[in-house]
């Protein structure tokens, strides 16, 4: 399909996602350039880059790509001349962060239409005054020009998410009395501006995109209807396609949706947006499966679907589907752990499942130069993730897992609400050892005779964590089980039941309880519940405990477990919570007793996962990856 007089080689577009991997200076580096790649190669019909600050003041993030300065053309040529190797088309996305950034990332005060704070931001923006306005149209239209200088394909106009072009669009944001607020097409004078000043630059033949959120899920935002008559104004000033998503940084759980919300709940927008406008539609939001993808498309929904979240997780999605191998596709599970997580702590994008993500130019996988014998000792992630490694890179390997299931606790995670697509990972990794022909015995205690029977070159220990128990009166009681037990679907609970431990593992087992009608309690010593949980989907969380009425005390300490319940203090008053049954879900520490047994042996041995510390699926997955690897 053609945008504007740019043909497309097929559907499947990656929507924007900041990496953090450009200079601060805003200029490419070979990490950013080697990770559009390595989606343009897997087949991709379109990609988006991230925004690119048109100022150095519009920035949101220290290290963002820029265009704001004729320095940065030259690496960012080598991008796109990069990802045109493989029949795939590039837009630069431009923006201004406006309002939705700080001065200690960008060392000015942030702007806006009106001086009113982000309320996730809160630092109080300066007003815009109509020359300013006017110094940042032609700051857009130049760096549209740079963009096509570079070898871009077009651009898009980042007027979505509650930055600076999107503040001007809403009444939530905008309360100008002069030509730039008030009605609607003046609030739009902003946006036109800047369309007619880079068609002016650039030409009427460069691609010209416009990202907008539908709705903005705030009070006083814009909604649908808004957005229709935005959509035909658009269209009207010459724009040639749409991006569609949601959301401001006020409502950032619709901006990157969580697991918790239902997969292309965006596409009945997109299909609202289509009836009023000629040009193309592209819509995004939680379309992580190229059967869902197909089926949007094939609705008249929308005519293109952006990807980006998946594209993280598999950059070779599209090539993959074209060919029908659909069990090799890594899924996105919506965790926003690494994607969205890693960018907060002033770090490049990270997938918990793909560990190559943004090291592409770095951790290549090479065939090996001699092919060694190698047994994993344990079958999650980071067993199966170093036993497939291990396996591509030519080498033998046997795989041994002690229950009858691979997973390990990633495959207890798959077990609450709204985690169900954490198994569609593990199929993936079955199929692989499968594919890669990898030996994989279940139901097998590995012992030190039976490796030394084998007489491998190496052993990797993923053996991972064994629950801690904590040293409280009565925690022998018949009463007493583990929330992995329970997750495991080999303990049945009573109606009333008492978990200890608010961390992630206690709050998910208390959803997963509460959704099967049991009454819950949930006891926690620390302030709050469930901190270790990425934001966006910790908000659904808590709000699943909330709508279930379970129970939760936190600054709670429980002092006994009793026959029917426990004993708690809390506020230094003691009383008792009856209950049926009491979990433990208080964390859990390294199974790595085996690996002292094996010291001194003919045979190198590697500890990898939570066997060396515990810690999250991204490092046990990652650590899997780099053993397998580097063997």
């Amino acid at each position: 399909m053609k945008i504007g007089n740019i043909e497309i080689a097929n559907r499947l577009v990656v929507t924007p996602m900041v990496t953090y991997c450009c200079n601060q200076d805003g200029t490419a580096t070979e990490q950013y350039i080697a990770y559009h790649e390595a989606k343009a190669k897997g087949g991709w019909g379109l990609i988006f880059t991230e925004d690119y600050a048109i100022d150095p003041a519009g920035k949101a993030f220290r290290c963002i790509a820029g265009l704001w300065d004729d320095g940065q053309i030259a690496g960012h040529s080598e991008l796109t001349k990069r990802v045109h190797q493989y029949n795939c088309k590039i837009f630069a996305q431009i923006y201004h962060a406006g309002r939705q950034t700080k001065s200690d990332i960008t060392g000015f005060q942030p702007v806006a239409p009106s001086p009113i704070p982000c309320p996730k931001d809160l630092e109080m923006p300066h007003e815009l005054s109509i020359d300013e306005i006017q110094i940042l149209v032609e700051k857009f239209g130049d760096a549209a020009f740079r963009a096509k200088k570079a070898g871009f394909d077009g651009i898009e106009i980042h007027g979505a998410h509650g930055y600076l072009v999107a503040q001007f669009m809403s009444p939530y944001s905008n309360k100008r009395t002069d030509k730039y607020g008030g009605h609607l097409l003046n609030r739009m004078r902003f946006s036109l501006e800047i369309i007619t000043n880079i068609r002016e630059k650039v030409g009427r033949d460069f691609g010209m995109s416009f990202r907008l959120s539908t709705e903005e899920f705030v009070p006083g935002g814009r909604t649908i209807e808004d957005t229709k008559a935005i959509a035909i104004i658009l269209e009207e000033a010459g724009v040639d396609v749409l991006s569609l998503n949601a959301g401001v940084y006020a409502s950032i759980d619709r901006v990157v949706p969580p697991a918790q919300v239902c997969h292309g709940w965006l596409a009945d927008h997109a299909a609202e947006v289509k009836k009023v406008i000629n040009i193309p539609v592209i819509v995004a939001g939680r379309i992580n499966d190229p059967f869902v993808a197909n089926a949007i498309v094939a609705s008249g929904k929308t005519d293109f679907v952006g990807m980006a979240r998946a594209s993280l997780a598999d950059p070779e999605l599209p090539n993959k589907a074209s060919a029908g191998d659909f069990d090799d596709i890594v899924p996105c599970i919506a965790c926003n752990e690494g994607c969205i997580g890693s960018l907060f702590k002033d770090e490049h994008v990270k997938c918990v499942l793909n560990p190559t993500l943004a090291k592409e130019s770095e951790w290549i996988l090479k065939p090996a130069a001699v092919k060694k014998r190698v047994l994993v000792v344990g079958g999650g992630p980071a067993g199966m993730e170093a036993a497939t490694t291990a396996a591509r890179a030519g080498h033998d390997v046997q795989l041994y897992e002690k229950t009858e299931r691979l997973g390990g606790l990633f495959y207890l995670a798959s077990v609450p609400p709204s985690k169900g697509e954490i198994s569609s990972y593990i199929n993936r990794q079955k199929n692989c050892l499968e594919k890669l022909k990898v030996s994989v015995f279940l139901t097998t205690e590995v012992t030190s005779k039976l490796i030394d029977f084998h007489h491998p070159d190496v052993v990797i220990l993923a053996t991972g964590g064994t629950p801690m128990v904590p040293k409280i009166p009565g925690i022998d009681k018949l009463c007493v089980e583990n929330a992995y037990s329970v997750l495991a679907g080999k303990v049945v609970v009573g109606p009333n039941v008492l978990i200890i431990g608010g961390g992630l593992v206690g709050a998910e087992t208390a959803n997963h309880l509460a959704n099967h009608g049991k009454a819950v309690t949930l006891v926690e010593m620390l302030p709050d519940i469930a901190v270790d949980e990425p934001p966006t989907t910790r908000m659904y969380l808590l709000k699943d405990l909330e709508n279930a009425k379970v129970k939760i005390l936190v600054n709670t300490e429980v002092t006994e477990i009793v026959d029917d319940g426990a004993m708690i203090v809390k506020n230094d008053n003691s009383e008792k919570i009856s209950a049926d049954t009491v979990l433990l879900a208080v964390g859990s520490k390294p199974n790595n007793d085996f690996a002292a047994e094996l010291a001194g042996k003919a045979y190198k041995v590697v500890t990898i996962g939570d066997a060396a510390k515990v810690g999250k699926v991204m490092e046990a997955v990652q650590s899997g990856f780099l053993v397998g690897m580097r063997i």
